[in-house]
């Protein structure tokens, strides 16, 4: 069995003491633990108890803020939709998506569709509009201190991802029925396409890694603690340097199969304008392979439709 130590680190540190540690558990296992990320307990729970009150309405109800030709990228998206790249067989899960706002007439605004509000629980909007910035914020840290492990400036990811396409996930994965299709799953084996993605309610066991050596491996996360892994566009950008690691929600057994499961992951973006271009000195390192430049946009929407989103 392999050895796994994932980092497990305190964002209230200076940045320059858990630069490469985090970047060591990113270029090993493409996953860290983050605690004391700033996010406060009190809206967590706020948000933790409207995601609930929303995926609890009718479904008929839920199915008015499905968005046709949307990509799922804003509202919400019914169970048994999405799929994992390459799989035969849906996730068995549902969610909504929050996405950035954008200020009229804004140069990106052909990129990010408008949001969409339920009417039905109250205070919504601005829970889940604070938890979006807030989740910005703490983004941007863990940027900076990747940013310095690989010997870039502390800023150098802030214009990359100012204004960015990111989107915040509202996860529900239902209690396990008899009407399951054979060999689903709650969230099959894929890798993130974002650049880093940072998840909030992965306490509760089902969250497993796919280390180098072929082994799944649970990621264990203490209460409150943020999981961030990396995504695709940042793995591109780093010529691999950093991984974008195969991870999956597996089913649980026992009394966990009947109840419910909720996580929310926000999924940091580059600006969809960007163009991800494998770093100089990544590639000094690497293998020789060089991908060719990619916007992030196009980046965006070829995996969208790998994953039938799109």
């Amino acid at each position: 069995m392999t050895d796994v130590n994932i980092a497990s680190v305190s964002l209230a540190q200076p940045l320059d003491e858990i630069a490469d540690e985090l970047g060591r558990s990113f270029a090993e296992f493409g996953f860290a633990v983050v605690r004391d990320h700033g996010i406060p307990a009190e809206l967590i729970e706020r948000a933790e108890a409207m995601s609930k009150q929303f995926f609890a309405l009718p479904d008929s109800v839920k199915r008015g803020y499905k968005i046709d030709g949307g990509g799922g990228a804003r509202g919400y998206t019914p169970f048994g939709t999405e799929k994992a790249k390459d799989a035969d067989i849906f996730d068995l899960k549902e969610f909504w998506h929050v996405g950035r706002t954008l200020s009229p007439g804004h140069s990106l605004a052909e990129f990010m569709a408008p949001n969409v509000w339920p009417d039905e629980i109250e205070q919504f909007r601005p829970t889940f509009s604070e938890l979006y910035a807030v989740f910005d914020t703490v983004g941007l840290r863990v940027l900076e201190a990747i940013a310095l492990h690989l010997g870039l400036a502390r800023t150098f990811f802030a214009s990359t991802v100012e204004d960015g396409n990111s989107v915040m996930r509202l996860l529900h994965y239902p209690p396990l029925g008899p009407d399951a299709p054979e060999g689903a799953i709650r969230a099959a084996a894929h890798g993130d396409i974002n650049t880093i993605t940072l998840l909030l309610g992965a306490e509760e066991a089902g969250l497993e890694l796919l280390t180098k050596a072929g082994e799944w491996h649970a990621v264990e996360v203490p209460e409150g603690a943020l999981v961030i892994n990396v995504g695709d566009m940042l793995e591109r950008l780093t010529n691999g340097v950093l991984r974008s690691t195969t991870h999956r929600v597996v089913n649980p057994r026992g009394p966990g199969a009947h109840r419910s499961r909720y996580s929310m992951p926000f999924f940091l973006h580059f600006r969809p304008d960007y163009l991800i271009e494998p770093l100089v000195s990544c590639v000094e390192v690497g293998d020789g392979k060089v991908p060719p430049a990619i916007s992030a946009h196009d980046f965006l929407m070829q995996r969208l439709r790998e994953i039938n989103l799109a």
